[in-house]
């Protein structure tokens, strides 16, 4: 029988928010694509609430329509200025390399667990030199498959043959917690990124972290 414990633990890091500052590049492309459908598209400060939920949620509220073919146009509008330009409109958050090369070292396994679809966070993560830290890259197909974060999870944990108990999720959305929680994974949530301390603490997590160099400690206890 196998010796959980001895495992190492895994890792399932969200990416907007969590690894990197995808605002501008974000924010501009939903602008971008209420344009080009004669709407009025709200300033940046506004938009910043959308940046982390899959584009099917977010165009719905923005267009106040639950029309297919209007939000499928939306998406694609979206997705025609982000593929070429958008996707690089992105920081990444000060000391997360040193957490990563950190984690490496310390013989952790690494997933980008996100909501962006798999084709444009693999060239996100690459673009940044981040593949060397990640044993995979996990997001939704452009059909809409695994846009809610608890089946991609799920999938993940199958695929991988991974104990919950031994993965922790860690996100700055509620979405990201509650997603985790549901399939037995440990969570840390942080609050720099683009959920605020009220949505994070009402999540509940294990663990909340207000700066990446939180991080380490916090899965140091967890993995205890």
């Amino acid at each position: 029988m196998t010796d959980t414990a001895r495992e190492p633990l895994t890792l399932f890091f969200d990416l907007d928010g969590t690894l990197s500052d995808p605002s501008d590049g974000i924010t501009r492309c939903i602008q971008y694509s209420l344009e080009s459908l004669g709407r009025p598209y709200p300033p940046k400060a506004e938009l910043v609430q959308f940046i982390g939920p899959p584009l099917r949620w977010t165009f719905p509220r923005l267009l106040g329509s639950e029309d297919r073919d209007l939000i499928d146009k939306a998406v694609a509008f979206y997705r025609e200025r982000y593929g070429d330009l958008g996707l690089f409109e992105n920081s990444v958050y000060p000391g997360i390399s040193e957490l990563l090369e950190r984690l490496r070292q310390d013989g952790y396994r690494l997933c980008v667990v996100t909501s962006k679809p798999t084709v444009y966070s693999d060239r996100i993560i690459r673009h940044f030199g981040f593949d060397r830290f990640f044993l995979k890259v996990f997001g939704p197909e452009l059909d809409g498959r695994f846009d809610e974060k608890s089946e991609l999870i799920e999938h993940i944990l199958h695929e991988l043959a991974l104990d919950p108990r031994r993965t922790i999720m860690i996100g700055d959305r509620a979405r990201d917690i509650e997603s985790g929680k549901i399939h037995g994974t440990r969570t840390i949530g942080v609050t720099y990124g683009f959920g605020s301390q009220t949505e994070i603490a009402a999540a509940e997590p294990d663990e909340i972290c207000r700066d990446p160099a939180e991080i380490r400690p916090a899965i140091l206890r967890l993995s205890r």
